[in-house]
């Protein structure tokens, strides 16, 4: 069973980011190689955070050395090599997977340069996101870039949002 947990935090406009939250979590799982998490007894939880650009920059500053705000962090609790030995008798029958952190004012402005909604764009960041909690890595090469952004198109599809990696003619 999968289980979001949400902070929204100013300057994030009222909405409804929680079940934004879960679906995208939800098909992102579902898309990937560990589609199983979906179905487990367990509880599988991913905490997403709707925060500033200040607190998002803070955190890469931090955890990455990259002194600036970007769209979206990920930070995973989970190794990768043991995603497939999670265990509902494991933590009570709870498993964190990780944490997901989205900056206002870069997604406000990329989803204006795209062309896309607000909540269009929040949810890919998400998919994207849980995907690096689930050990996707597209700074491994073009190919786990390209196998990854393939489980972007069909979590999103799935959602009704266009491939956002599809090249536009305007």
């Amino acid at each position: 069973m999968i289980q979001t947990e949400t902070s929204i935090e100013r300057p994030w406009p009222n909405g409804n980011w929680d079940a934004i939250a879960e679906r995208a979590v939800r098909a992102a799982i579902e898309a990937s190689a560990h589609g199983d998490i979906a179905s487990m007894q367990t509880i599988v939880e991913v905490s997403i955070r709707y925060t500033s650009d200040e607190e998002v920059q803070l955190l890469n500053r931090s955890y990455r050395q990259k002194d600036k705000p970007t769209n979206v962090l990920s930070f995973p609790m989970v190794q990768p090599d043991l995603l497939d030995a999670i265990n509902p008798g494991d933590d009570d029958g709870e498993t964190l997977l990780g944490d997901i952190v989205l900056a206002h004012g870069v997604c406000a402005r990329e989803a204006k340069e795209k062309n896309v909604t607000m909540e269009a764009h929040a949810i890919h960041l998400i998919v994207h996101g849980t995907l690096h909690l689930l050990g996707y890595d597209h700074e491994q090469g073009e190919a786990e870039a390209e196998a990854m952004e393939e489980i972007e198109r069909a979590a999103l599809a799935g959602l009704g949002i266009d491939d956002p990696y599809a090249v536009r003619e305007d």
